[in-house]
C-alpha cells in the first residue's frame, strides 16, 4: 500500500518540535502543543477580545501530500450556497445593527453569528462550556494530545461548509484524500474491499462504475436488484425522496425487493456512518438524499480531514471573524432560563451566573435535548414547540486510542468497519497532520450504535473495541495486549448527538423562525435538506441569519416598542 500524507512538524530555525506520552516513554517527532499554531482556547477573561499569538510563539512548516482540492465551485449546490453566503455582505447596511443574542458555539451558532455580522449586526455568542464546537468540540490532555468529539469529515457535497472554508480563507486546512469508500471485510479479517471513483468520469458515471468495479461485497445479481430498487428514486426526484421518511431503510428494502445481503454489506455501515443507528430504526429518506448527493455530484462523496483540531483550527477562525465585525465571543455562559413579556415575546435570558443578557433578537442554536428542557412551560403547547418531542439525540461513543507502534493495516483514509459494535475509523497519526506520528498509531473510532453502551464504564468500552480490533488488525492486534499495546486511551460519551433520524420525523423538524416574535432556531434537527450533519449546522445557522435580517424592519420596530415601555414604567 502506498502511504500518502507523510509530515514532518518543523520550526523554521530547523529543529524538530517534541512532545512526550505519558508512562516514560521515549519522545518522538511530532506536533507540539497548540502554542505552536498560535492559539489558546481556554482564556481566563469573559470575552475573547482579539486574541492572537504569542510573539514567542513559532509557525510550524509542514511538508505533506495530501490530494488536491477538488474543483467543487461549478457545482449547482456549491453556487447556490456561495450566492447566499453574498447576500449576507451586499445586502444594504442597517442604520444601527441589531444586537443578536445566540446561544451555542457549535457550528450553528458559529454560522449563525458570523453571518449576521456579515450583513452588519452585531451577535452576541454565548457558550455554555469552555471549550468551541458543539458537536465537534475537542480537548488537550496532559500530554498536549487532543481527543475530540466524533471523527469528523468533510465532503464534497458539502457546499456550504466548503464556501464556509473558502470564505474564511482556510481552504487548505482541509486533507483532501483520495476518491474511495474503503470497506473492512469481516468474513476476510485483515482485508479490505474498495469502492474507487474515476477522476475522468463525471458523475453518476464515477459513481456507477465504483459500484459495478467491485466484486467483492456484491454479486452482480445483488447490483441489478439493488439498482432497480433505486430507479423509482431517480425518476421520482425530491418528491419520492420525501416520501419515503415514513419507511425505515430495512422496511424500504424489502418493499423493494433488494436482497438482504445489500443490507448487510452496504447499508449497515451507512446508516451507522450516517445516523449512528442501524437500518432498522433509519428513515430511508436519509439514505436517499446522502446516495443523491453522492452520487449526482462528482466529488460529492470525495471525503476530507480537517488537519488538526476542531476548535482552533475551525471555530478559531470563525471567532476572529465575527470579533473584526464588533461581534462577540463568550464562553463559560450557560443560558439558565428564558425570561418572558407578558405578550410571550423573550424579555431577556438569564445566565447561569445570574447575569441578564438583552437583545433585539434572540437565537438558541443549541441541540435540540438542550432547547426543550429550556421552553417556558408558556410555550410548550404551542404546536411549532410541542413537535419537538418527537426529535431525541441519539447516543455515540468516539474512542481513542494510542498504542506502543505504528500499525500497518490501514490506510491514509476513513475506514468503514462493518464491525457490530464500531462504525467508521481512521489512525489519525497518518489522516492529520497535527496527529501525526511516523512511530506510533493513534486510532479514532466511532463506537455505534450505543444506546447499550453510553452507561457502561470507559474500561469495558475499550475491551469491547479491542476485540473488534482483533478482526480489523488480526497480525497485529489482540484483545489481551499481547501484541500492540494501548499506552493510553481517551472514551468521550455524548449521550444525546444528532437527532435520531427515525421515520415521520420530517414534519416535527421547525423551521428556523419562530412563531415567537423575535424568536429563531439554529441547529442540524431545524428544517434543512441536509439533515443531521456539520453542513446541515452550518445552512440552518444561514437560514436562521437570513430570516433575521429579512425581519430587520419588524425587530427594529418591536425593540422601539419596548424601549418606550420602558421609559413608560420608569
Amino acid at each position: 500500500m502506498s502511504i500518502v500524507g507523510l509530515v514532518s512538524a518543523v520550526c523554521p530555525s530547523g529543529g524538530i518540535k517534541k512532545r512526550y506520552f505519558s508512562k516514560g516513554l521515549d519522545n518522538f517527532q511530532g506536533f507540539t502543543s497548540s502554542e505552536c499554531l498560535g492559539i489558546q482556547l481556554q482564556v481566563p477573561v469573559p470575552f475573547y477580545s482579539g486574541i492572537r499569538p504569542s510573539p514567542r510563539a513559532t509557525s510550524l512548516q509542514v511538508v505533506c501530500k495530501d490530494c488536491p482540492r477538488p474543483e467543487l465551485e461549478g457545482a449547482v449546490n456549491f453556487l447556490e450556497a456561495a450566492q447566499m453566503s453574498a447576500s449576507f455582505c451586499s445586502s444594504p447596511r442597517p442604520e444601527k445593527g441589531l444586537d443578536v443574542v445566540v446561544v451555542g458555539a457549535g457550528l450553528a451558532g458559529l454560522s449563525t453569528a458570523k453571518y449576521l455580522a456579515d450583513a452588519g449586526h452585531k451577535p452576541i455568542l454565548l457558550e455554555a462550556r469552555d471549550v468551541l464546537g458543539g458537536k465537534v468540540a475537542a480537548w488537550k490532555d496532559k500530554d498536549g494530545d487532543w481527543y475530540e468529539t466524533g471523527l469528523h469529515i468533510f465532503f464534497g457535497a458539502y457546499p456550504n461548509v466548503q464556501n464556509l472554508f473558502g470564505e474564511l480563507g482556510i481552504n487548505d486546512r482541509l486533507q483532501w484524500k483520495e476518491h474511495s469508500m474503503i470497506f473492512a471485510m469481516p468474513n476476510k479479517p485483515g482485508e479490505f474491499s474498495r469502492f474507487d471513483f474515476p477522476e475522468v468520469l463525471p458523475a453518476p458515471l464515477n459513481g456507477i462504475w465504483a459500484i459495478l468495479r467491485n466484486n467483492e461485497m456484491l454479486t452482480w445479481p445483488e447490483k441489478v436488484r439493488f439498482a432497480l430498487g433505486l430507479l423509482p428514486a431517480m425518476v421520482g426526484g425530491q418528491a419520492y425522496v420525501e416520501a419515503q421518511d415514513g419507511l425505515t431503510v430495512t422496511e424500504w428494502m424489502r418493499r423493494q425487493g433488494v436482497p438482504d445481503r445489500v443490507n448487510d454489506e452496504v447499508f449497515i455501515a451507512m446508516s451507522k456512518a450516517l445516523n449512528f443507528i442501524n437500518p432498522d430504526e433509519l428513515s430511508m429518506q436519509c439514505i436517499l438524499i446522502a446516495l443523491n448527493r453522492f452520487l449526482q455530484e462528482k466529488h460529492g462523496s470525495k471525503m476530507a480531514f480537517l488537519d488538526g483540531n476542531p476548535p482552533e483550527r475551525l471555530g478559531m477562525p470563525i471567532v476572529d471573524h465575527i470579533q473584526s465585525l464588533g461581534g462577540r465571543v463568550q464562553l463559560n455562559s450557560r443560558l439558565q432560563k428564558i425570561e418572558l413579556n407578558p405578550d410571550g415575546t423573550v424579555k431577556h435570558f438569564v445566565l447561569g451566573n445570574g447575569n441578564i443578557i438583552t437583545g433585539d433578537a434572540y437565537v438558541v442554536a443549541a441541540p435540540v435535548d438542550i432547547l426543550k428542557l429550556l421552553l417556558p412551560q408558556e410555550w410548550r403547547e404551542i404546536l411549532y414547540f410541542k413537535k419537538l418531542d418527537k426529535l431525541v439525540g441519539v447516543p455515540v461513543i468516539n474512542v481513542h486510542i494510542w498504542f506502543d507502534r505504528k500499525l500497518k493495516n490501514t490506510y491514509d483514509h476513513l475506514l468503514f468497519s462493518r464491525s457490530p459494535l464500531l462504525s467508521v475509523y481512521a489512525d489519525m497519526s497518518v489522516t492529520c497532520k497535527e496527529y501525526y506520528d511516523p512511530n506510533r498509531s493513534m486510532l479514532e473510532l466511532v463506537f455505534a450504535p450505543a444506546e447499550e453502551w453510553i452507561s457502561r464504564s470507559d474500561s469495558e468500552i475499550i475491551e469491547a473495541t479491542m476485540k473488534e480490533l482483533a478482526k480489523l488488525f488480526p497480525n497485529e492486534i489482540a484483545a489481551d495486549q499481547s501484541k500492540a499495546k494501548i499506552l493510553k486511551y481517551h472514551v468521550v460519551k455524548t449521550p444525546r448527538s444528532v437527532y435520531k433520524t427515525i421515520p415521520d420525523c420530517e414534519p416535527c423538524r421547525p423551521l428556523q423562525r419562530s412563531p415567537t416574535e423575535g424568536f429563531y432556531l439554529a441547529g442540524d434537527y431545524t428544517k434543512q435538506k441536509y439533515l443531521a450533519s456539520m453542513e446541515g449546522a452550518v445552512l440552518s445557522g444561514k437560514l436562521c441569519a437570513q430570516s433575521i435580517v429579512q425581519d430587520y424592519e419588524l425587530l427594529v420596530r418591536r425593540s422601539k416598542k419596548a424601549s418606550t415601555a420602558e421609559m413608560t414604567v420608569v
